[in-house]
């Protein structure tokens, strides 16, 4: 059995990323330069949730980085930079292979972006929520919050997509 260990991820990492976003958000393609991009312009909020105790194939990646308030970064987009004056941490990205899911793993990441966004100092983490995993958000503090100058670009994620808000102070 595969023991799984998060560690930073690296540029070449990104093809696996890649794969196994197809395979976990069909729906919602983006370009391995935007994966790329993220990982250039915030090294510190990717992760790769490899095999072998970090050090086998990849089984989940997880990207998040600083964004402005009551925004929603667009799919398949470059970022061109992240703010340099924000009070929110978005976590943009987060998917497991079916082996590495019930490990804890995805909590795991969770926790690690949380502290992270507090020791720097945002006061709000935000996300949108697909394929149906806002339960999964929910016991990590975040909550269901409806922004309607945030309906159209909601629509880009698909049916059922949620933002979602956790401030700083539940953490």
């Amino acid at each position: 059995m595969d023991t799984f260990e998060w560690r930073a991820l690296r540029e070449s990492d990104l093809d696996a990323v890649l794969a196994l976003a197809a395979e976990a958000h069909p729906a919602l393609p983006e370009r391995r330069e935007v994966f790329a991009e993220k990982l250039r312009l915030y090294p510190a909020g990717c992760r790769c949730l490899a095999a072998d105790a970090g050090n086998g194939p990849v089984a989940g990646y997880f990207f998040s980085h600083p964004w402005y308030a009551e925004q929603i970064p667009a799919l398949d987009t470059l970022l061109g930079q992240v703010p340099p004056l924000t009070d929110t941490y978005y976590m943009h990205d987060l998917a497991l292979k079916t082996e590495a899911r019930r490990g804890g793993h995805g909590g795991s990441v969770v926790r690690y972006a949380q502290a992270l966004a507090f020791r720097k100092g945002y006061t709000k983490l935000a996300l949108v929520a697909v394929n149906e995993s806002q339960e999964f958000w929910r016991r990590h503090g975040f909550e269901w919050t409806q922004r309607p100058a945030l309906e159209d670009s909601l629509k880009a994620y698909g049916a059922g997509a949620r933002y979602m808000l956790r401030l700083s102070s539940a953490l």
